[in-house]
């Protein structure tokens, strides 16, 4: 993880618990209902021990009870552990205001804070009777503890499935660079050494077109080894790319076959993943070419505004070859579709045209960028 990204994530957390225990605390602090102030130290050093049992409870419950108990679907012992808790809880607050004597000292401040209104004149003084022992049921404290775990239990859920979710994520971002690796490794040794063999054989009958085709091959090539791995590149960049990988291909082919390549003659700079566009082309001339019928493939790239690419793809269709991008051999249209979802979710649409009107199988790709 980038070290800013774990800096935020610390931070928020940081930050989410002194917002926790500062609500937490300013519910313990709040006086009895009817208690004047100043309050006794007693009662802060009651309350503040009271804090710290709540802290103890909610940081168990989060490290230790929710994962091994809550997680594992041991509700039968995770259920009673937390009552534990609160009694634990209850029975601590009731021995602390016994033994720091803090009704009592509630009761003597309010009758010090009677006495002294001046404006009802003086008091005649109330001799305070014997204080019954504190109920261990205590409303507002079984409230708060029961806030505290709910707090804790709820924190521990989210963030365990927030962590999960990055997780996951960056396991798709890792299966998205494998599956590109994986489509560089085949556009590299098959095309690569079929064009070397074309060149070649040019170079015997044209050595001017041969410089040219062992120009664009060299543009190919480093555009996979230097542009892929950033993760985007220009569209410009993405465009010379496929129509470089076109006029290899034509190499290859006879007069028979009818390639079209348009696209627009000012491109608007953006964005794009690399080698986005390459598996639709491939498609079309893996399935789309005959050594004796005529066969036609037409590839179109439009910008209708500065943020959207469209892509166009047909290619004839031949009764032995189905056309597909799912055929074994290529990067296939689902592992496209993964790579777009991932890329672009919600952001792009992918039509399929198995069989067109004029018997062409075509592919629409539109992509906000």
């Amino acid at each position: 993880m980038p070290l800013n990204a774990a800096f935020v994530r610390h931070a928020s957390a940081l930050l989410l618990h002194a917002l926790i225990w500062g609500l937490i605390g300013l519910l313990l602090a709040s006086p009895p209902p009817g208690q004047p102030s100043p309050l006794p130290t007693a009662f802060w050093l009651k309350q503040g021990a009271v804090l710290l049992a709540l802290m103890v409870v909610f940081y168990a419950n989060a490290r230790w009870a929710v994962p091994r108990l809550l997680y594992r679907r041991r509700g039968w012992l995770y259920l009673p552990l937390l009552a534990a808790a609160v009694a634990c809880v209850l029975g601590l607050h009731q021995r602390l205001e016994v033994a720091l004597n803090v009704p009592e000292l509630l009761a003597q401040a309010r009758e010090n804070a009677l006495n002294v209104s001046a404006w009802c004149g003086p008091r005649p003084h109330v001799q305070l009777g014997p204080q019954d022992a504190p109920d261990l049921l205590n409303p507002g404290i079984l409230l708060i503890t029961l806030l505290t775990l709910a707090i804790s239990t709820g924190t521990t859920v989210v963030q365990r499935a927030q962590h999960e979710a990055q997780v996951r994520r960056e396991l798709e971002q890792e299966k998205l660079a494998t599956e590109l690796s994986l489509l560089k490794a085949q556009i590299n040794p098959h095309f690569f050494f079929n064009t070397l063999n074309n060149i070649y054989a040019l170079t015997l009958i044209d050595g001017e077109q041969a410089r040219a085709a062992l120009h664009r091959l060299s543009r190919m090539m480093r555009y996979v080894l230097y542009e892929t791995p950033a993760g985007t590149t220009l569209l410009s960049h993405e465009l010379t790319f496929a129509r470089d990988y076109i006029e290899l291909m034509h190499l290859r082919l006879t007069d028979k076959v009818q390639v079209t390549f348009e696209a627009p003659e000012h491109v608007q700079e953006v964005p794009i993943a690399p080698m986005l566009l390459l598996p639709f082309v491939e498609n079309a001339f893996k399935h789309g070419v005959s050594a004796t019928a005529p066969s036609r493939i037409y590839i179109g790239v439009r910008q209708p505004d500065a943020q959207t690419v469209e892509m166009e793809v047909r290619n004839t269709l031949f009764p032995e070859r189905p056309g597909s991008l799912d055929e074994p051999g290529g990067i296939g249209l689902v592992n496209t579709r993964r790579r777009l979802e991932l890329l672009y979710p919600g952001r792009y649409t992918l039509t399929v045209n198995p069989r067109t009107a004029h018997h062409e199988y075509q592919v629409l790709l539109t992509l906000a960028v």
